[in-house]
């Protein structure tokens, strides 16, 4: 079976280099991926965790804007797998997105390549596991894409890099997990946190004194926000999911959910080992874990208690949040500066309210947007818009706007047309702090607040310069507005970050749709596309 895969992997691969001189021959990068179980220990407990040749986290994706990455991924599980890519746009192109509603997932002892061009993107990301709860195991990691080198960038090179993947963790297997939820029951607290794959001082991160190093934070976890921290140390933050930031100094900084951070830390303090502290947010429960910045002419270790952070402080988070600014003068990805998109000025289209629920329908806990508890269909959604396979979903299977009826399990798909103008509001009337993505998008958060979202926010949003990013948070008993351009086609995931919620029914998907046949708003099916479900044999 593994050698059909390679003939079949290097066939695909002949047809993509092809095709490539149509595409200008960006330059390619090549990685070949075998998932398997393996046995970890992150909070000292054996437990069965999904490693990426042989690692866990998987390894690194290294990039540059515009590369291809040529991806073969060989499933050696005992059950079906895919790999999402958060953040990453999959322009024209979501029939890579990774997720069960555009691809149907590669079976046991079968492989899929993925086949992504990371175009007009910078920024730090991570991949992670999307099917099955598999992501409680493992699966995930870091992904980075570098400007081309000449494009400015609005600070100097760092001495070096590193990645932070941190998250809150559970000692039991994902197939445990996920028989709780099935079940009709929620979670109880996690066990840990973890940073790169490891407990309580796991980790060390050894820097020279007097010299600039650029961390690439992002929040992998499964239930909780975290704040992140190094003891006697500023953080200057630089970027936040592919956009360059007014540089803002912190002594600490929220982290929600499925979000990414990049920030730039001197060794300026005297040689010795400091504390990098993260704790959870927004829990009754406050959880902790270190790792250590190691001076390499250190004359101490660590010392003393780890500093402290905020726990509850929900206005505290509210007020650093809306500090994020776009750098209107920076590059992006491109040579022209950020601030030459206006972002204010454009005519909203489409104004979407969704709105958060934990409903029990059933007998069972489940979670809903709009009333609508989310429920997978027997084909990809992409695949069965692709063949017009009718009965696996409808448009307006949920609405645009909460209705205040009683919970229901559907597939739920909202229509909206290519190059138009969305608002968004993500309304959270409950008592917890939830963070929302959007796959192949970027946004712009306009606003925030507590209380409830009413046509008068519009006059508190930021029109000139906020954040643009793909994964944003909505505080308890709060709103949070964002402006997306639908630049995208495809069918897209729109999805809590809390995976619990997003397992059990809380996300949709939104379809991004334009009348044109024709390579310049679509790529085709690819060769290689795996067929499941009703789209078997088409």
């Amino acid at each position: 079976m593994r050698g059909i895969g390679f003939f079949w992997s290097f066939t695909f691969l002949f047809l993509v280099l092809s095709l490539s001189c149509i595409n200008g021959e960006d330059p390619y990068r090549f990685y070949t991926w075998n998932v398997t179980y393996g046995d970890i220990w992150p909070l000292g407990v054996k437990q069965q965790g999904i490693l990426i040749n042989g690692q866990f986290p998987g390894p690194q994706i290294e990039s540059v804007t515009n590369e291809n990455l040529i991806i073969n991924v060989f499933n050696s599980l005992d059950e079906p797998f895919l790999i999402s890519w958060n953040g990453i746009q999959q322009r024209r192109n979501s029939w890579q997105d990774g997720v069960y509603g555009t691809n149907c997932p590669i079976p046991p002892g079968r492989n899929f390549t993925y086949v992504l061009q990371v175009k007009d993107q910078i920024g730090s990301y991570f991949y992670f596991p999307s099917l099955a709860f598999h992501k409680a195991a493992g699966g995930f990691g870091g992904f980075k894409i570098q400007s081309r080198s000449i494009i400015p960038v609005p600070f100097a090179t760092p001495a070096g890099e590193f990645t932070v993947l941190a998250g809150d963790w559970y000692s039991k297997n994902h197939t445990d997990l996920r028989a709780i939820l099935d079940g009709g029951s929620d979670l109880p607290f996690p066990d840990g946190l973890l940073i790169n794959g490891r407990g309580l001082n796991g980790n060390t991160f050894t820097v020279e004194q007097g010299k600039t190093y650029r961390f690439r934070i992002s929040n992998v976890g499964l239930t909780t926000a975290i704040n992140f921290r190094i003891q006697g140390h500023k953080m200057l933050l630089v970027e936040v999911e592919g956009t360059h930031t007014l540089q803002n100094t912190y002594e600490s900084l929220d982290i929600h959910l499925g979000q990414s951070y990049s920030v730039l830390v001197t060794a300026d303090q005297p040689p010795q080992d400091y504390y990098i502290v993260v704790s959870t947010r927004f829990t009754s429960q406050i959880l902790t874990t270190t790792s250590t910045l190691h001076y390499s002419n250190a004359a101490a270790s660590v010392s003393g208690p780890p500093p402290g952070g905020p726990t509850i402080q929900t206005d505290w988070s509210l007020e650093q949040a809306r500090s994020l600014r776009r750098n209107l003068t920076a590059n992006g990805p491109r040579p022209n500066p950020q601030g030459s998109y206006h972002y204010g000025l454009i005519n909203v289209t489409h104004t979407i309210r969704l709105q958060s629920t934990a409903p029990i329908i059933n007998g069972k806990q489940r979670y809903a947007v709009n009333s609508a508890s989310f429920i997978p269909a027997d084909t990809p959604l992409k695949l069965a818009d692709y063949y017009k396979i009718s009965g696996v979903f409808s448009l307006g299977s949920i609405p645009d706007y909460p209705t205040g009826s009683g919970a229901y399990l559907q597939t739920s798909v909202i229509a909206a047309d290519f190059r138009g103008y969305a608002e968004v509001v993500f309304e959270n009337p409950e008592d917890t702090e939830q963070s929302w993505h959007v796959d192949g998008h970027n946004f712009f958060v306009v606003g925030m607040d507590g209380g409830e979202w009413t046509p008068a926010s519009r006059l508190t949003y930021n029109l000139r310069d906020t954040i643009s990013r793909c994964t944003v948070q909505v505080y308890p008993k709060s709103w949070t507005a964002v402006y997306m351009p639908l630049d995208n086609v495809g069918m897209w995931n729109i999805r809590s970050e809390n995976w619990v919620r997003q397992y059990l029914g809380q996300q949709l998907y939104l379809r991004v749709y334009s009348p044109v046949n024709s390579w310049r708003d679509e790529y085709p099916i690819p060769s290689n596309a795996l067929k499941c479900g009703r789209a078997v044999g088409l």
